[in-house]
């Protein structure tokens, strides 16, 4: 859903189609592919000769209709030469939870882009207006997936307004998400995750690695703060997923711009550090279950700097089903996602209130333009969320979401910029994704029971996304 289809020139899989990330892990779990799937977005190089050189005649017809789909996918968007799109995306009501595949964070946004792709560099340039109210009318200059790229070596090497999505969650991810807009950095990543062949690392299996730095600009209270992020995937056996990232603020202003400031790990009373920073762990295992793609997986974000004791940890916890329905797979999914910091790794009867996206140091927090750079509910939040989705052989795809949350607590009445005071929300969400030829069209329509405050009551919601290739 999201952008199924129309990209444009691409190096990578991008954030915001769940189809295409459906495939991935249907491939994955098939064994056609490696089991690096929760660091987005994912170069094509990662997926693309692995898929060429698998025998496809010999898998079930749900395996080989996605294999051909990502395999259509990354040909058209590494076909040389330009290409343009443009979208509009306009709805009443944002969605209040932000998941993979949402789509717009406003009321109304529109882009058209330039893209442009070799065998060595690919870039785009795209240009567009967002605005978060329209009765305001206020609209603001969007740069959102501009990029260029640029292969040397084994390394892909980026700078632009970059989406990211790090972890195993399909509705939420702690410490990197596309809840925010993308800020503009400069990163590198592995151009494939094939295996290490140096003596020990081997049995690490197929890895990633990606950093970056991304500067934090627009209304906040400190300017010029720097965006570190660094992330590790591993797939050390079958089914096995661990994955290790880091992500901070450093400098800006009222700081100072000390390199050495990144490696100082330690904060206590005593020897407090001068960066604001998350750790995060995460893992996923996926197995058949009766002939039934399954995966169970777990993510872990700590503000502190212990990992097990005074830790302030976030948990993410979910399980999914890729269900044959028709010779397409269903996908079951449930999550839920808990920012209410832990004292200890696991202390959930001991809370650190106020503490998972705020920082005494950095009073604006992990927060960009409003939004939280990780879980869309922001501060002593909890969401349960259930989702199926299904997409037919025309690969029309068909969504429903259920939400429960608990937004703030009365411990933290102020800390949460979704609602300034506590609230509890349910949500029923339907999506419909229809790609055609030259555009995609997407449909979604919810109600919930309340809304964030200042504004109360029932709430019915549409929002129309078309994307057009030029």
């Amino acid at each position: 859903m999201g952008s199924t289809g129309m990209a444009g020139a691409s190096p990578w899989g991008e954030v915001g189609d769940g189809q295409l990330r459906g495939d991935i892990e249907t491939l994955a779990a098939a064994g056609l592919i490696d089991g690096v799937t929760t660091q987005w977005p994912l170069p094509w190089t990662a997926v693309v000769p692995a898929l060429k050189a698998a025998d496809l005649d010999a898998q079930p017809e749900a395996v080989q209709a996605a294999a051909l789909r990502v395999l259509g996918r990354a040909t058209r968007e590494n076909r040389p030469g330009f290409s343009t799109s443009a979208s509009l995306d306009l709805t009443n009501a944002p969605a209040l939870v932000h998941g993979f595949d949402s789509l717009g964070r406003g009321e109304g946004q529109t882009q058209v882009a330039l893209s442009y792709s070799s065998s060595t560099v690919s870039a785009r340039l795209a240009v567009g207006g967002y605005t978060q109210d329209l009765k305001t009318g206020a609209t603001k200059l969007a740069l959102d997936d501009s990029y260029l790229a640029v292969k040397a070596g084994d390394a892909l090497v980026y700078g632009g307004w970059l989406t990211h999505w790090w972890g195993p969650g399909w509705i939420s991810a702690l410490s990197l998400s596309n809840n925010a807009r993308p800020m503009p950095q400069v990163g590198i990543q592995r151009l494939d995750t094939s295996p290490s062949t140096w003596p020990v690392l081997e049995w690490l299996g197929p890895w990633q690695v990606e950093a970056f730095l991304g500067l934090m600009d627009g209304p906040r209270l400190q300017k010029n703060t720097v965006f570190d992020a660094l992330r590790v995937t591993v797939n050390p056996a079958p089914g096995l997923e661990i994955g290790l990232a880091r992500t901070g603020e450093i400098c800006g202003q009222g700081h100072d711009c000390d390199p050495a400031e990144y490696f100082q790990l330690n904060n206590s009373p005593t020897d407090v550090n001068k960066t604001n920073d998350e750790g995060v762990v995460d893992i996923k295992y996926s197995h058949d279950l009766w002939g039934v793609p399954a995966q169970a997986y777990a993510q872990l974000m700590n503000e502190d700097s212990s990992p097990i004791t005074h830790s302030g940890t976030s948990h993410l916890f979910g399980a999914a089903a890729f269900v044959p329905l028709a010779g397409r797979p269903l996908r079951l999914t449930v999550e839920y996602a808990d920012s209410i910091s832990t004292t200890d790794i696991f202390s959930f009867a001991s809370r650190i209130y106020g503490f998972s996206y705020t920082n005494g140091g950095y009073p604006d927090g992990m927060r960009y333009r409003g939004r939280t750079i990780g879980f869309s509910l922001d501060d002593d939040s909890r969401l349960l969320s259930l989702q199926g989705s299904w997409s037919d052989a025309d690969g029309w795809t068909y969504e429903v979401t259920l939400h429960h949350a608990a937004i703030g607590t009365a411990q933290s009445a102020g800390a949460n910029i979704v609602s300034p005071v506590p609230i509890k929300v349910n949500i029923l969400e339907g999506r419909f994704s229809l790609p055609f030829r030259h555009f995609t069209l997407d449909l979604r329509g919810s109600v919930q029971d309340d809304q964030a405050r200042p504004d109360h009551g029932f709430l019915p919601a549409v929002e129309a996304a078309l994307r057009i290739a030029l």
